[in-house]
């Protein structure tokens, strides 16, 4: 399998602009599509101020940054992606439409490429079964802000090849992450213990058992994480942590994996979160 080096990225939302910029930063080649010249301009516009920001706290130098700005190419149509070694979808976490993209991708690509979604919950056996290239598919899942975070998890399918997981391994450490294998089932691995704990405070906090800001500060102080668990779910977004909720509990069909009756309403509200300035918190 030949050596990749250019990068197909399909949506430029905050998960697909952040692939693309640390495609562009290891010296790679990006191609970034999505819908609209909006939803393009928009993606653009938070690689450029990450990238800036990555610059003024003395972690990119600003000659790397021109360099690594002029490395990505964007588009609203498929046919862009042409001649991509690795295409990696980053779009709405809906099976039909990820099913859908990766045939017309597989029709597109040459018969060498990969095709990976970064689906956090969709079996990526079921994705591979819309294209024809099922030995040349697989999960590759990033973890948000991806500048930031340095895991990936690769999910092979029953019916991805070794070569492919091999490609994909090399491909996570040349952007600079650090790769993990991971079943495919639901969840994979972080997320298959991280939703359950994070609907466990949500049930906690809605019980009434403690305030949202006692649950946060014991998690933070007494286990030493980062942010608690509601703040994650925040920074995560409300509507993202009850999709993936929605597909374990699905095939797992266990009482903890079920999404609480709150989280569900505070979707329907629009309380999503950072992204909508409000959820648990008011940001």
């Amino acid at each position: 399998m030949r050596e990749i080096q250019r990068v197909g990225v399909v949506g430029a939302g905050q998960m697909g602009g952040g692939i693309a910029e640390v495609a562009i930063r290891a010296g790679l080649d990006v191609t970034m599509v999505d819908v609209t010249d909006e939803a393009v301009a928009e993606g653009v516009r938070r690689l450029d101020a990450s990238m800036s920001k990555a610059v003024d706290r003395g972690k990119l130098a600003e000659d790397d940054r021109r360099s690594a700005r002029e490395r990505l190419a964007t588009a609203t149509e498929l046919e862009a992606l042409e001649g991509s070694d690795v295409v990696v979808e980053a779009v709405v976490e809906d099976r039909e439409v990820k099913a859908r993209l990766f045939g017309r991708l597989d029709e597109l690509l040459g018969a060498e490429a990969i095709l990976a979604s970064n689906t956090s919950s969709i079996p990526i056996v079921t994705l591979s079964g819309a294209t024809r290239r099922p030995d040349r598919f697989v999960g590759l899942h990033f973890f948000n802000p991806v500048p930031v975070m340095k895991l990936v998890e690769i999910i092979p399918a029953l019916t991805t090849s070794e070569e492919t997981v091999a490609a994909m391994r090399s491909f996570s450490e040349r952007l600079g992450k650090s790769p993990i294998i991971a079943p495919d089932r639901g969840g994979f691995v972080v997320n298959a213990l991280l939703v359950p704990y994070k609907l466990d405070a949500i049930r906690f906090y809605e019980a009434g058992y403690a305030s949202k800001e006692d649950i946060d500060t014991g998690m933070r102080l007494g286990a030493a994480h980062p942010m608690g668990p509601l703040e994650l779910c925040d920074l995560v977004g409300n509507d993202v942590t009850l999709m993936v909720a929605e597909s374990l509990f699905e095939e797992f069909r266990e009482p903890r994996m079920a999404p609480p009756p709150l989280l569900r309403r505070m979707v329907s509200a629009g309380l999503l979160g950072r992204k909508t300035g409000e959820g648990f918190y008011t940001y």
